[in-house]
């Protein structure tokens, strides 16, 4: 089959569209904008749901400090207590009491900051339960944007590839698009692009005798793959 190097181009890009059945997605779309704001405001809920369940975390590990100092506290009293039922010197019973009335009342700041702690971890909790709820939504509504998108997409895509098809045929022959269409129904490629060593059609490595044949064809002149007869164009 015979046709001008920018004809065969044409006929190759005219195969390969039928082939691929893919085009390229519509930049800027208003869906892809509205996809893109959605996930922008996603990576800001999620930062503040981690910023949350930090704060949790923290004041949990609060609670447990005071709850630890506590009992290290009620441990020194108790033995504030029995070194007093023991102690007969008056300067040490002194000391010990002491001792046990400020264990007493740091006591009693503990149990303050530790009813202030429980309030506070309610609090957050609530929040960060709330900040995770928020991003498992917007997770769903960016699934949502996402199928809206791919089916725009698609849609488009169709439409688009319908109208280029329609324009390549328009640039070719007749008789070229009929021998194209026969040998296409015949191998499900038509033409395909030669990389020097192999068919684009079948992908198979052709043997030296068959590349120096199809090296040396004219420019015009598109040769056949000996394994699956896909027309070549050689200046892809």
């Amino acid at each position: 089959m015979k046709l001008s190097i920018d004809e065969q181009k044409t006929l190759l890009e005219l195969a390969t569209t039928l082939r691929n059945g893919e085009a390229a997605p519509a930049a800027g779309s208003k869906a892809q904008q509205e996809l893109d704001a959605a996930k922008k405001e996603h990576a800001r809920l999620v930062e503040a749901s981690g910023s949350a369940q930090l704060a949790v975390d923290d004041m949990e590990l609060e609670i447990l400090r005071i709850q630890e100092d506590e009992r290290k506290l009620r441990r020194r009293a108790a033995d504030d207590k029995v070194q007093l039922g023991a102690a007969s010197d008056i300067e040490q019973r002194r000391d010990l009491e002491h001792d046990l009335y400020a264990a007493k009342s740091r006591i009693a700041d503990l149990m303050s900051e530790l009813q202030e702690a429980h309030n506070e971890i309610h609090a957050l909790r609530n929040n960060a339960d709330l900040c995770a709820q928020r991003v498992k939504e917007d997770q769903k509504k960016i699934e949502a944007l996402e199928a809206k998108l791919a089916e725009n997409d698609s849609a488009a895509t169709a439409a688009d590839r319908e109208e280029r098809i329609g324009e390549l045929r328009e640039e070719l022959p007749d008789e070229i698009l009929v021998t194209f269409d026969e040998r296409r129904l015949e191998n499900g490629v038509g033409v395909a692009a030669f990389n020097g060593r192999s068919c684009g059609g079948c992908f198979i490595v052709l043997p030296p005798a068959d590349l120096s044949a199809i090296r040396q064809a004219a420019p015009e002149e598109m040769p056949e793959c000996p394994e699956c007869g896909t027309f070549l164009v050689r200046n892809a």
